[in-house]
């Protein structure tokens, strides 16, 4: 069976609401296409067609996540008036980008509840009909996850509806979560814990009890994020990487930190991950949409080795050239999920993958967790784990990066919070961070209480949803 990589390359867009080469199954009697075992396995396929950062895609999370945060500004030629919104803080519900990314969530929600309404009809072995709801329970999951993050309160379909009830209210983001969660824990019953080498990319167990954690922290319902971490350390299988850089290398991928691992490929033109081209500097025949900022290279304590993997700097080795000042506005570069030339087909065309969830983010979690229970001493355990590895690579790893010690529980706080900061800079948390911390306002300018804690719906889907509120403020 070829992987899941190589067969994501293949699917278009389109495929988020038909199959392959069919036609949209939403407008079709599902029940006449399920007919045998590969027709479940080619729609679940189609389900994570909506996931990498490529061509057609045209996912503009890390927009979202990284241009409004403190760790880049909007370079570039312009081209993407959108991007510099996000930056500046002046988007408005016409901005290209949020109806960009509401279609492409809502595609892949909609395959997802294709694959559960239909699964249950065909004649296929209970552990293989077993996997494919489990997969596709944590992808509509995921999807709702990202969109209430991003919108929050937003329509929720649990199943394929006719036309006419599409022009749904939107659904309180309390009633998103408790979703999200119930969907993780069913998935996780049925998912394993690992896949054979070809079919590598797919949900597993600890993907899901770990977005069921992240659901969680994000209702500071820390009992139950520590709970839910238990889950995912308790399956034994992660592990963090000795050298931190191989979480983005393209031969180390989908190794012992990964717990849920976007794939990308190169294989066909259009379908690799564009941040190789979105973020590369334009000397180095990228569109250099994200510039990393002093602000954000300065957060790092002396000698932390993590600094020189995730921001490139005068005189440093940028993929085989020298990296000068004049590669950005801010002299400063982005280097995760980029790569040399040599590699891909194309630019545009990366094959590093996003790593959503990696095991480090997870000990943070419970780390954060049981610091807001008041167990500080017991979070020192955690957050040793991640910044050891980091001191380990350190030019003097005798004086670098300190053991946290302290009892005092917003130091700790503090403590985790910078942790976070450089040791998934650039991964798409910074300002969701910030905003479920309560401290947007005071650590971005242009930020608005009250507004800016959530993006506005594209006006193209309030226009044709009478039912839909906009957000306040927009």
């Amino acid at each position: 069976m070829k992987s899941l990589k190589y067969l994501l390359c293949l699917l278009p867009l389109a495929a988020c609401t038909g199959i392959l080469e069919k036609e949209p199954i939403a407008t079709l009697d599902a029940g006449s296409y399920f007919q045998t075992e590969d027709d479940a396995v080619q729609a679940i396929n189609a389900a994570y067609g909506s996931l990498p950062f490529n061509n057609d895609n045209k996912n503009f999370y890390w927009g979202f996540a990284v241009l409004t945060a403190d760790e880049a500004i909007t370079g570039g030629d312009g081209s993407r008036p959108g991007l510099t919104e996000l930056d500046a803080f002046t988007y408005t519900p016409r901005t290209e980008e949020f109806n960009d990314f509401w279609k492409v969530q809502y595609a892949g929600i909609t395959q997802c509840n294709v694959v559960l309404d239909n699964i249950g009809k065909i004649d296929i072995p209970q552990n293989r009909r077993d996997q494919i709801s489990g997969e596709a329970l944590f992808l509509r999951a995921y999807y709702y996850f990202l969109l209430t993050q991003v919108f929050g309160d937003v329509p929720l379909f649990t199943g394929i509806v006719p036309p006419d009830q599409l022009k749904a209210p939107r659904t309180p983001k309390a009633t998103i979560y408790a979703q999200i969660e119930a969907d993780c824990e069913r998935a996780a019953g049925l998912l394993p814990a690992q896949y054979p080498a070809a079919e590598t990319g797919r949900a597993t167990k600890g993907a899901a009890y770990a977005l069921a954690a992240k659901a969680y922290l994000y209702e500071k319902k820390w009992d139950k994020v520590l709970e839910y971490v238990g889950k995912v350390k308790g399956l034994g299988i992660y592990a963090l990487m000795p050298d931190y850089e191989d979480n983005f290398r393209k031969n180390t991928q989908n190794n012992a930190e990964s717990v849920w691992e976007i794939q990308h490929a190169n294989l066909e033109l259009g379908v690799g991950n564009f941040l190789n081209q979105w973020w590369a500097s334009k000397k180095f025949e990228g569109y250099g949409f994200a510039e990393a900022t002093e602000e954000y290279v300065l957060a790092f304590e002396p000698d932390d080795p993590r600094r020189k993997f995730t921001v490139a700097m005068n005189n440093e080795d940028y993929f085989g050239v020298v990296y000068k000042p004049s590669f950005s506005s801010t002299k400063y570069g982005v280097r995760k999920y980029l790569q040399p030339k040599a590699e891909v087909t194309q630019k545009a065309d990366g094959d590093i993958n996003y790593t959503a969830i990696r095991f480090a983010e997870v000990l943070l979690w419970e780390a954060e967790a049981l610091t807001e229970l008041g167990r500080v001493q017991e979070a020192q355990a955690p957050l040793e784990q991640v910044r050891a590895r980091a001191r380990a690579q350190a030019a003097n790893p005798a004086t670098a990066l300190p053991p946290v010690t302290t009892t005092d529980q917003q130091v700790m706080r503090e403590a985790l919070r910078h942790e976070r900061r450089v040791e998934l800079g650039f991964e798409m948390h910074r300002f969701f961070d910030l905003v479920r911390w309560g401290i947007a306002a005071q650590t971005l300018p242009g930020f608005q209480a009250g507004k800016h804690e959530v993006f506005p719906l594209p006006q193209t889907e309030v226009d044709l949803n009478p039912a839909l509120v906009q957000n306040a403020g927009y």
